[in-house]
C-alpha cells in the first residue's frame, strides 16, 4: 500500500532528541548517543514502532535502534516514544541497504527483523533482510554470539531464509512454524501480527546466533 506523503512529518522528526537524521556521524560512537554503556539492540524495519517501543519500556537495561525509510510511519513512532517517556530509543530515517555504514564492529548485540518483504521472485531475492548479502553484511556490526530473531507470516521466505542464515555462518537456536502456540514467552506482537493472528494465520519464528566470522 502506497503510503500519502506526509509533509510535515520530516520537520516534526528533525526537531526531536530521539531521532537520528545523520546516523554515519553515530558510527563507533552510538553508546554516547544514550549516555551509557547498555547494550544495543536493533530493528530493521520498526515501522509506526509499537514492537520497538514494548521491547525499550520492557527492557529499560538495553538501548533500542527501529530504522525504517518513511517519514511517513516513523512520525507516529517517533510519539509513541515521547508519549510514553521512552529514554532508551533512538529512530533512524534511513533505507537499510545503507545499515553497514552506520555502525562499527561489535556495535550491536541483536537483530531484529519482524515481517520483511518477502521478495518472491527470483530476481528480487537478493532484496530480502534475510539474504545472505545482508546476512553477511550484518557480521560486519555484530559481536560474535550475537542473535537474529526473525518473524514471518511467509513460508517460503521462512523456510529458504533458514538456508541463508546456515550458509552465512549463522546457528539456529531455536525455530516454530506456529509461534503463538509454541510456549515462547519472550514475543512482543508487532501491528502486522496482530491483524495476521486475527485471521488464523500462523506466525513462523527462529532465533538464529552469529558463531563465527567469515
Amino acid at each position: 500500500m502506497r503510503l500519502r506523503k506526509k509533509w510535515w512529518a520530516r520537520p516534526e522528526m528533525e526537531t526531536s532528541f530521539f531521532v537520528i537524521t545523520e546516523p554515519e556521524k553515530c558510527k563507533g560512537k552510538w553508546k554516547d548517543k544514550f549516555g551509557n554503556n547498555n547494550s544495543i539492540y536493533l530493528e530493521l524495519g520498526c515501522g509506526r514502532g509499537k514492537f520497538l517501543c514494548e521491547q525499550a519500556l520492557n527492557n529499560k537495561n538495553i538501548n533500542y535502534i527501529g530504522i525504517d525509510l518513511k517519514d511517513e510511519v516513523l512520525v507516529y513512532a517517533l510519539r509513541k516514544v515521547k508519549e510514553n517517556r521512552i529514554e532508551n530509543v533512538r529512530i533512524v530515517p534511513m533505507n537499510i541497504v545503507n545499515v553497514e555504514k552506520i555502525f562499527s564492529e561489535n556495535e550491536i548485540e541483536r537483530i531484529y527483523i519482524n515481517f520483511c518483504n518477502p521478495w518472491p521472485k527470483r530476481r528480487q531475492k537478493k532484496r530480502r533482510l534475510t539474504h545472505t548479502v545482508f546476512l553477511n553484511m550484518y557480521k560486519k556490526f555484530l559481536k560474535s554470539g550475537s542473535q537474529i530473531w526473525f518473524k514471518t507470516d511467509d513460508r517460503g521466505l521462512f523456510e529458504e531464509s533458514q538456508g541463508y542464515f546456515i550458509e552465512s555462518g549463522y546457528k539456529i537456536e531455536y525455530l516454530t512454524y506456529d509461534l503463538h502456540n509454541s510456549g515462547f514467552d519472550e514475543n512482543v506482537v508487532t501491528e502486522y501480527e496482530e491483524k495476521f493472528v486475527q485471521f488464523g494465520m500462523k506466525i513462523m519464528f527462529f532465533i538464529a546466533e552469529l558463531v563465527r566470522n567469515r
